[in-house]
């Protein structure tokens, strides 16, 4: 079922409770919309990150694109997920830099820790996902995904929110009312709305209220600027690839396509965000299962494999490594519509626009406080999916071998916090809290009474229960609507 979908109803009309499947697509028309709103949910972050490493933008847009397919592919179609840009390598990419590492050293560090990946994935599909479930129990796996997605908070308050307060309040509000206030394909789209909603309003706000002096994303600091800028767009071409990777007047690295070089001391460094990788794309797969009411542990080892291959292919040219994306996880929340279709819609249309500079320069054009009121509610999503998979699973918390463990590890991913090595190597965030989440956790099992292993989450007279295998799992198809408050007269749905 890599390619080819049945069409959902007449593939018009939607039902409040419908669900489209991943094998399933609405109409072609519907489905160009619901791509774009993928499109819209990752390349704020996949272009913010790239610039961040110091890598091309434009070309990471292109490769997202490309490797998304090849994960689609690999994937056959089962697991529906976008790659963008990781945020997992900032901390070492800007290590590498600081030691005064080049852009071929960062990618040819990146491409290694990819290809790695790839292995840890290959081992994973043949080893069976029980290695997983014994590693990453739910109570572990809710943890993650609550981390991963509550970890991008600092993104929002840091980077997109002071640009304009305002806004993206506003941009918030809007998204909000879209989502729960209408019925039908209006609510779906909420994203792709709140974005021309925000456009405009920014637009409005420099015509009546004129320049805003706030943080900058392009310029790097607190300068007075319009909202919106377009002084760029009309001077880029239409079609073009990115650059190669050329010296600037000033003696400054104008980064685009290039061959990766080899180091030791770059690959040390990037290595550890492999173990971010692995973490983020099981937490993503469990995230996607739960959504689903779908056995996706026959797919784990081969959707972290594929991230692999993404992650190499893109670094090859001299782009920006990949990752499942909670972004977009967090659309399919809010729309219920998990066709695949929808993502090959999205990463063609990101390879067009990778091809365009003029893209490049529309979506740096992108008022930050727009995307500061649209992340503010799909990162927030994603961190309750994780809490969803505790209450799927009955995750008891009275038992301290669940509570303190993943306590601890929660806090560090959220928080950031470091555990630093050398001055050359740390862990921190997401990579850390994880280590301590899953490390901590069965350290607890091992040690604790007996009583209390025995209702540990995940061990019941020692089997092993995966996600939608318990008792008293919750019979809607699409697993979301429990992530909010039941609808008022809606039925109930449980199992007997």
């Amino acid at each position: 079922m890599a390619l080819g979908w049945k069409l959902h109803g007449d593939g018009k009309t939607m039902g409040p409770d419908d669900v489209v499947a991943p094998d399933e697509r609405l109409s072609w028309g519907k489905t160009i919309g619901l791509g774009a709103q993928h499109v819209v949910a990752m390349f704020g972050a996949t272009f913010v990150f790239p610039l961040i490493m110091g890598l091309n933008p434009q070309l990471a847009i292109m490769m997202s694109g490309i490797a998304t397919i090849c994960f689609l592919l690999i994937v056959n179609g089962k697991v529906p997920s976008y790659l963008g840009t990781s945020a997992s390598f900032v901390g070492a990419v800007a290590a590498i830099r600081a030691q005064g590492g080049t852009s071929q050293e960062v990618t040819g560090a990146i491409l290694v820790a990819g290809v790695v990946l790839a292995l840890v994935g290959v081992a994973i599909h043949f080893l069976g996902s029980s290695v997983l479930h014994k590693v990453l129990p739910p109570v572990v796996t809710g943890a993650v995904v609550m981390l991963i997605g509550f970890n991008l908070a600092p993104v929002v308050a840091n980077i997109y929110w002071p640009q304009d307060q305002w806004v993206a309040l506003l941009v918030m509000a809007f998204t909000i009312i879209c989502a729960v206030a209408f019925k039908g394909f209006i609510s779906r789209i909420a994203v792709f709305l709140a974005l021309i909603f925000g456009y405009v309003v920014s637009w409005l706000f420099d015509k009546v209220f004129g320049q805003i002096t706030s943080f900058d994303a392009g310029a790097g600091k607190v300068t007075t600027h319009f909202r919106t800028n377009f002084d760029n767009l009309a001077s880029q071409p239409w079609f073009g690839l990115p650059p190669s990777t050329t010296t600037g007047a000033d003696g400054k690295e104008i980064v685009g396509i290039h061959a990766p070089s080899f180091t030791i001391a770059a690959i040390l460094l990037v290595l550890p965000a492999v173990i971010a990788l692995i973490a983020e794309n099981t937490g993503h797969v469990k995230a996607v299962a739960e959504m689903t009411k779908a056995d996706l542990d026959p797919y784990m080892g081969r959707a972290i494999a594929a991230d692999g291959v993404g992650t190499a292919l893109a670094s090859s040219v001299g782009g920006s490594p990949t990752t499942t994306y909670a972004e977009n996880i967090g659309v399919m929340a809010a729309t219920r519509v998990y066709s695949t279709a929808a993502y090959y819609v999205a990463a063609a249309v990101a390879i067009v626009f990778g091809l365009s500079p003029k893209f490049g320069a529309l979506v740096a054009s992108v008022p930050g406080g727009v995307l500061g009121g649209i992340t503010v509610v799909l990162y927030g999503m994603i961190g309750l999916l994780g809490a969803k998979i505790w209450k799927e699973n009955g995750v008891d918390f009275g038992n301290p071998i669940n509570l303190v463990p993943v306590a601890a590890g929660i806090v560090i991913g959220i928080g950031n916090v470091s555990l630093v090595f050398t001055s050359d190597f740390s862990l921190g965030g997401i990579a850390l809290g994880t280590i301590v989440a899953v490390v901590a956790f069965h350290a607890a099992c091992a040690i604790a009474p007996a009583d209390l292993r025995n209702r540990a989450d995940g061990v019941v007279g020692g089997t092993m229960i995966s996600l939608g295998e318990k008792e008293g799992d919750y019979g809607d198809a699409d697993g979301v609507d429990d992530l909010y408050q039941d609808r008022p007269g809606g039925p109930d749905r449980r199992r007997p």
